[in-house]
C-alpha cells in the first residue's frame, strides 16, 4: 500500500505539530498585517502627513481587508481541503484543487483592481474619506497606489495557506516575511527622504507584495507533496464546490471587519461632528485617526489568534480525513488554551500602556484630546480580548475539521449581526461611546453562542474517541 504524504501529520504529537506550524503561520500574518500597521507608523511620525495621513490609512484600510477577504477564501479552503485530500492519499485531487485555487486567485485579483479603479471616489466616501478635504486627498493618493498591488497581495496571501498544506509552513513565512522587510526598508526612504508621502508609503508596500507573490509562485514551481499539471489549472466546478465553502468563514470574517469598519468610521463622522471638541474642524478627524489605530492593535492580537488556529488546519484536516478524531480533539483542547492565553496577555497590554501605544503614532505631534481619546479607546473597545481570540480560534478550527456550515454561522453572528448591529444601534443611545461598547458586547454574546458550539464539538469528538477504543477492545 502506497504510503500516504504527509503522514507525520497522524503520528506526531500534536503539540510540536501545532509549533511547527502555527508559528511560522503567527508569523506569517503579523508580517501582512505589519504591512499597514508600518505605514501608518511611519505616516504619523511624518509632520507634513500627521493625523490627516493616519485618517487617510484608516479608510483606505478596510478595502485592502476586502481584497485580503477574497483571497484568504480561495488560499484557506483550499488547505482545508487538500490536507483532507492528502490525509485520504488522493494527490491528484489535492494538485487540480492548488490549480484552481491558482486560477482563482489571480481572476479575483484583476477583478478587485478593475472594480476598485473605476469606482474610487465613491468607495472612499463610503468608508468615511470626506470628514474633510484633506484627508479625501490623501486616501485618494494613497488608494491608487493601493489598488496598483491588489492582484500580487491577493496572489501571494492566497498562496500563503496552501504552501503550508504541502508541508513548507516555513517558507509559507520566509516569503511573507521577505515582503515586509523590503516595506520597513523603503516606508522611511520614500515617505522621509523623498518626501513622497501617501504614495511613498503605498509604494513600499506594493513592492514587498511583489516579492511574496514572486516567491509563492517560485515555490507552486518545486511543492514537495503534490504535483501540479497544466491540467491542474482548468477549473473544475466540482472541486471548487468542496473547497470555496471551507473557506467562507474566512471570507465572512473578513467582510464583516469591513462592514463593521465602514459602519464605525461613519458613525465616528456623525456622531464626532455632535461632540464639543471634535466638531471642531481642526479636531474632527482625531477620533478616525484614532479608532483606526486601536484597531491596528487588534488586527496584531487577532493574527496571532487567526495565525495558531489556521497553522492547526493542515494537522486537524488530514488527521480528520484519517478517522484520527482523538488527535483532532487534543488539539482543539490545546489551541482554545492557547488562545485563551494570547487575549490575556494582550488585554494586560491594553489596560496598562495605553499611552505608550499610542506614543507609537505620532501622539507627541498631537493636541491631548488626541492621547485622552486614544487611552479611551484602548480601554474600552478590546476589555474582551480574551473572549475575542477564544471566539476567533473557534471559528477557524470549525472549519478545519470540515464543520463549514456551523463556523459560518457564528462567524455571521458575530460579525454582521453583533459587530456591524452593536456599531449602528449603540451611539443612538451612547454617541460617540457607543462605538467604543460595539467591540465588547459583540464579543460577549459571541462567546455565550460559541461556548455551546465548543461543548458539542467535545461531546462529537470524545464519543468517536469512545466507539473507536471500543472497538479496539472487541478486536
Amino acid at each position: 500500500m502506497e504510503q500516504k504524504a504527509n503522514q507525520y501529520l497522524e503520528t506526531e504529537p500534536v503539540g510540536a505539530l501545532m509549533r511547527k506550524y502555527a508559528v511560522p503561520c503567527i508569523i506569517s500574518l503579523l508580517v501582512a498585517a505589519l504591512y499597514n500597521i508600518v505605514d501608518q507608523i511611519f505616516i504619523a511620525n511624518a509632520d507634513y502627513l500627521g493625523s490627516y495621513g493616519n485618517a487617510a490609512n484608516t479608510v483606505v484600510f478596510p478595502l485592502t481587508v476586502v481584497a485580503l477577504a477574497v483571497a484568504v477564501m480561495i488560499g484557506d479552503g483550499a488547505c482545508a481541503f487538500v490536507s483532507i485530500l492528502l490525509g485520504q492519499g488522493r494527490k491528484e485531487d489535492a494538485g487540480t484543487t492548488i490549480g484552481n485555487a491558482v486560477t482563482l486567485s489571480v481572476a479575483s485579483g484583476v477583478l478587485v483592481t478593475a472594480l476598485y479603479l473605476a469606482f474610487a471616489d465613491q468607495i472612499l466616501a463610503m468608508f468615511g474619506g470626506t470628514v474633510n478635504a484633506e484627508t479625501f486627498r490623501q486616501s485618494q493618493e494613497y488608494f491608487f497606489w493601493i489598488t496598483v498591488g491588489i492582484p500580487f497581495y491577493m496572489f501571494g496571501q492566497a498562496m500563503n495557506p496552501i504552501i503550508r498544506s504541502d508541508g513548507s509552513p516555513k517558507f509559507a513565512m520566509v516569503s511573507t516575511l521577505a515582503g515586509a522587510v523590503f516595506n520597513i526598508i523603503f516606508d522611511p526612504i520614500l515617505i522621509f527622504g523623498l518626501r513622497w508621502g501617501m504614495m511613498g508609503a503605498a509604494v513600499a508596500t506594493v513592492l514587498g507584495q511583489i516579492i511574496t507573490a514572486a516567491l509563492a509562485i517560485w515555490y507552486l514551481c518545486h511543492m514537495k507533496a503534490i504535483r501540479l499539471e497544466k491540467r491542474s489549472f482548468r477549473l473544475s466546478g466540482a472541486l471548487i464546490r468542496r473547497f470555496l465553502p471551507l473557506g467562507l468563514t474566512s471570507l465572512l470574517s473578513q467582510l464583516s471587519l469591513v462592514a463593521a469598519m465602514a459602519a464605525i468610521n461613519n458613525m465616528i463622522r456623525k456622531y464626532g461632528a455632535l461632540d464639543p471638541i471634535f466638531s471642531q474642524a481642526e479636531y474632527a478627524q482625531i477620533p478616525m485617526a484614532v479608532v483606526g489605530i486601536v484597531m491596528k492593535f487588534f488586527q496584531i492580537v487577532i493574527s496571532i489568534a487567526v495565525g495558531m488556529a489556521a497553522g492547526c488546519i493542515p494537522v486537524a484536516g488530514y488527521n480528520i480525513g484519517a478517522d484520527r478524531k482523538d488527535r483532532a480533539l487534543a488539539l482543539f483542547s490545546l489551541l482554545l488554551k492557547c488562545e485563551a492565553l494570547v487575549g490575556l496577555v494582550a488585554l494586560v497590554i491594553v489596560e496598562l500602556f495605553p499611552k505608550q501605544l499610542i506614543a507609537l503614532f505620532g501622539a507627541a505631534n498631537e493636541s491631548a484630546y488626541y492621547t485622552t481619546f486614544a487611552v479611551k479607546s484602548f480601554r474600552v473597545y478590546l476589555c474582551m480580548m480574551v473572549l475575542a481570540t477564544v471566539n476567533k480560534g473557534t471559528f477557524i478550527y470549525l472549519q478545519a475539521i470540515g464543520k463549514a456550515f456551523a463556523s459560518t454561522m457564528i462567524s455571521l453572528l458575530r460579525e454582521i449581526v453583533f459587530g456591524v448591529g452593536f456599531a449602528l444601534v449603540l451611539p443612538l443611545f451612547f454617541g460617540l461611546d457607543g462605538v467604543l461598547y460595539s467591540m465588547p458586547a459583540s464579543d460577549l454574546l459571541t462567546f455565550v453562542i460559541a461556548a455551546a458550539v465548543i461543548r458539542k464539538v467535545y461531546r462529537e469528538l470524545s464519543g468517536n474517541l469512545a466507539e473507536a477504543l471500543v472497538r479496539q477492545a472487541i478486536a
